[in-house]
């Protein structure tokens, strides 16, 4: 939906302009110009990019239509995935969790959760590395550095995309000169004509270099960077699952998905507060759990300023032993809504 506005924007405002400083648009009308850029910059693109690229190419232009793949509801259903199945591994041992994870699509866990479930890629990563706790592993440097490897291979595999999207939109201004440059050569092909012939020819090869700064600037590196920026968006999604499951191999009960929740995007943080509600300025007061008392969001905020003020030892230190005894009703209630 955004993209479609941009571009309206982007065109109206340009011609809008030049009809408003007294242009006429049927002198921007130059097909064939278009033909030239468009093409030349096609074939480019398939000429230096595998197959694979390619396909990633189209599959790309759906969220981009769509808009972002993952949003609080995704977060706040990958924390509640993540929070069953630790527990139930904390309570019955890793082993409870094989069942689930050789069938997820007969798991009354994943069921619970049927827009985690619906997402093939995740849902893989995620039963993945679960297998192998019920296998018997429990180093986990050595398994966070599996993941982290699969997971670049990944980010490449995606970000080839994009980057050969943004090298098509560096191309074209200068395959516009190109389209210009020929223009040029047809117009001194028409040397003897009256000027008033040649002043359209002229203009005509102009709008070649136009097209092709406008189609680079205006459209197809806004494109690139937006698919750059989805593919982002879905990377920060399995590393949230990663420290989730890093979090129970290194022992942290199951809170121990807060760790989970602070990776993902601030706009799309699931909060506390009634089931991952959005951030709300209102009053709202919770049971403050170092010293059992209720206090206010203002208080909270204090207290986090007079934390951040402490030596990199001593933050580290307090927010290990908040992980270790942290009691688990807040996020419960969170997770239960």
């Amino acid at each position: 939906m955004f993209f479609i506005v941009g571009v309206v924007v982007v065109f109206g405002s340009v011609l809008g302009g030049y009809m408003g400083a007294g242009g006429h648009l049927d002198v921007l009308w130059r097909p064939f110009e278009g033909v030239i850029i468009f093409g030349a910059g096609i074939g480019a693109y398939i000429i230096s990019n595998p197959k694979s690229v390619l396909g990633g190419t189209a599959k790309a232009f759906g969220p981009l239509l769509r808009g972002p793949k993952y949003n609080k509801a995704h977060y706040l259903e990958l924390l509640g995935v993540l929070y069953a199945l630790f527990k139930l591994a904390k309570t019955k041992g890793d082993l409870a969790l094989e069942t689930h994870v050789e069938k997820p699509d007969e798991s009354p866990v994943f069921q619970q959760y049927p827009t985690f479930a619906s997402d093939h890629h995740a849902i893989v990563f995620l039963c993945d590395y679960l297998r192998l706790l019920t296998l018997g592993t429990s180093n986990s440097h050595e398994m966070e550095a599996v993941m982290d490897e699969e997971l670049e291979i990944h980010h490449a595999e995606q970000h080839a995309v994009s980057g050969a999207l943004q090298t098509l939109a560096d191309s074209f201004p200068a395959l516009g000169i190109v389209a210009a440059v020929l223009g040029v050569i047809h117009t001194m092909g028409s040397i003897t004509e009256p000027p008033e012939i040649l002043g359209g020819l002229i203009g005509g090869a102009l709008v070649g270099t136009f097209l092709g700064i406008l189609i680079s600037y205006g459209l197809a590196a806004p494109v690139a960077k937006s698919v750059e920026q989805t593919f982002d968006a879905e990377s920060r999604y399995l590393q949230c699952a990663k420290l989730g499951i890093i979090a129970h191999v290194q022992g942290y009960a199951p809170p121990g998905v807060r760790r989970v929740r602070a990776k993902s995007a601030q706009f799309k943080r699931p909060t506390h507060f009634h089931g991952g509600r959005g951030n709300d300025p209102g009053p709202r007061r919770y049971r403050g759990v170092s010293h059992g008392r209720a206090r206010t969001n203002d208080h909270h905020q204090e207290g986090q300023r007079r934390r951040r003020a402490w030596p990199p030892r001593r933050r580290l230190e307090g927010g290990i032993c908040g992980l270790r005894h942290r009691d688990d009703g807040l996020l419960s209630s969170a997770v239960a809504a």
